[in-house]
């Protein structure tokens, strides 16, 4: 049985972008049909240095230089991004705040920009402060599937990374947890971490 458990957050705890909040974020970008989908290859593939820690601005202007284009309102476009990742799948929160009553150490792993912490914290702050660590990619100036993210992150909680039992919705950042010497599964429903966490 694992004592210490670390989560990643998006596609695990929180929800990913709705089919609503893709809209919106589209909209206020001002791209539609084929250049929608240029669009979020650009969004994709400049992200890692946002996650680890690059300024909104720079990362947005990251974007438009990608696809050659001027945005028509940046401030609005950040508001639209941010709030596109701001929902919980409560089942798993509940399943936290479990585990936490049982005497499990929990720590979270995350890739997620900086602006974003704050207001993430304020909405969901209650079942965040469950967490023996909350080790954020933008804090710490790198981000999954980097292995210095899962060593720190380890360290935070005080414990080897052959101590900890992962999870995370990509495959490719549990590979990279289990070369780190976590234990690690591909996360696919709250059923499945109480299956194996709570038999």
């Amino acid at each position: 049985m694992a004592d210490v458990i670390v989560f990643d957050l998006f596609g695990v705890i929180a929800r990913t972008q709705s089919p609503e909040a893709v809209r919106r974020i589209e909209k206020t970008a001002g791209v539609f049909g084929k250049s929608a989908a240029a669009f979020w290859k650009a969004y994709w593939e400049c992200r890692p240095p946002y996650d680890a820690g690059q300024d909104a601005a720079a990362y947005w202007a990251a974007v438009a230089d990608r696809l050659g284009i001027a945005f028509p309102d940046v401030p609005a476009l950040i508001e639209a991004d941010l709030d596109s990742w701001t929902d919980v799948d409560e089942a798993m929160v509940e399943l936290v705040v479990e585990l936490a009553d049982r005497g499990r150490t929990l720590g979270l792993l995350s890739n997620i920009i900086g602006e974003l912490v704050p207001r993430f914290e304020a909405r969901h702050g209650g079942w965040l402060s469950r967490f023996a660590a909350l080790t954020y990619s933008c804090r710490i100036g790198v981000a999954k599937p980097d292995p210095r993210a899962y060593r720190i992150c380890a360290e935070r909680l005080g414990v080897a990374p052959g101590e900890v039992l992962y999870f995370d919705d990509r495959e490719d950042n549990v590979v990279a947890a289990r070369e780190t010497g976590m234990r690690a599964e591909v996360f696919r429903s709250p059923a499945q971490v109480r299956e194996l966490l709570l038999p």
